[in-house]
């Protein structure tokens, strides 16, 4: 588990440890890997990618007796997730009605793939047009600041490299609460149809989120997970545009998972403890000079 969520979401450890699960944080000394970053940086929070390569190089290592399953990013993945898209379309068509605008957070792009992959193979073989909207934190804006570019999808590079956006594998985002969206690369199909300009990016920061998160909880009764708060945000933006220009329209949004194992993350947003989180420039063009050299 990502160290930086270890310690912020302790209730999804627990519940891990509940089922049996012995849960470490990441970067941790049990790999050679997690060695020589903890070595590098000692208070390191720890990224989706480096807890991808301390995965990976526990698999290869095994002998064949632990597995790695693969999360996001990946096209199988993406597709296996379509389900979600699929059911949204019946629900749609029982209602009688057609969105106007699609709108999930992006942190490796399976879940916002699986929302709106179907609606765009409408809008490509019936011509049913459509808005894509995909939402990331601010502090890791992969798609509205990354480079389009060929890397690798773990920071040891041990992962395939694969042409994306990316901040560079090397790059730690800060530590905000929307764990699931602090990765350095976002999936190649989701990557090419943004470039394609068939998805619309956009990037929010955690105190915006938060108070929309806290909005959408006191009008509906749900508190959303930070991710899906991302989504949430641009959903009220966009419903606020419609009442000032007087436009009528659709809005389907993903709330891609709860908020009650994020408890803490409230907490500190009521506590007035969250801040936000500038974009790191000098960070990310440091990591940018350690992308592959591809040849073309």
């Amino acid at each position: 588990m990502v160290k930086v969520s270890y310690h912020q979401k302790p209730y999804r450890r627990i519940i891990m440890e509940n089922f049996g699960a012995t849960v470490y944080a990441s970067p941790t000394a049990r790999t050679q890997y997690g060695q020589k970053v903890l070595a590098d940086d000692p208070n390191s929070p720890g990224s989706l990618g480096i807890a991808i390569s301390e995965a990976v190089e526990v698999a290869a290592t095994s002998g064949g007796a632990k597995k790695y399953s693969l999360g996001s990013v990946l096209g199988h993945v993406l597709m296996h997730q379509t389900v979600v898209g699929l059911e949204t379309l019946e629900q749609m068509a029982l209602a009688g009605e057609y969105p106007d605008m699609l709108i999930g957070c992006i942190g490796g792009g399976s879940n916002f793939a699986g929302f709106a992959y179907p609606f765009l193979w409408k809008k490509f073989t019936a011509g049913q047009a459509i808005r894509v909207i995909a939402v990331e934190p601010a502090a890791c804006p992969t798609v509205t600041r990354g480079k389009y570019t060929f890397d690798y999808g773990d920071t040891a590079a041990m992962a395939p490299i694969v042409k994306m956006h990316t901040l560079g594998h090397t790059f730690v985002p800060p530590g905000i609460h929307a764990g699931g969206l602090r990765y350095h690369g976002m999936a190649p199909s989701l990557s090419a149809l943004v470039e394609h300009g068939d998805i619309e990016a956009r990037a929010v920061k955690q105190l915006e989120t938060f108070e929309a998160a806290v909005q959408f909880s006191q009008a509906e009764g749900i508190i959303p997970a930070p991710e899906s708060a991302h989504a949430v945000r641009v959903a009220i933006d966009e419903a606020l545009e419609c009442k000032r220009t007087g436009q009528k329209k659709v809005i389907a949004f993903n709330l891609s998972g709860h908020g009650h194992f994020d408890l803490t993350a409230y907490d500190a947003y009521h506590q007035g403890q969250l801040e936000d989180y500038e974009y790191p420039a000098e960070r990310v063009a440091e990591a940018m000079t350690h992308l592959p050299q591809v040849q073309m």
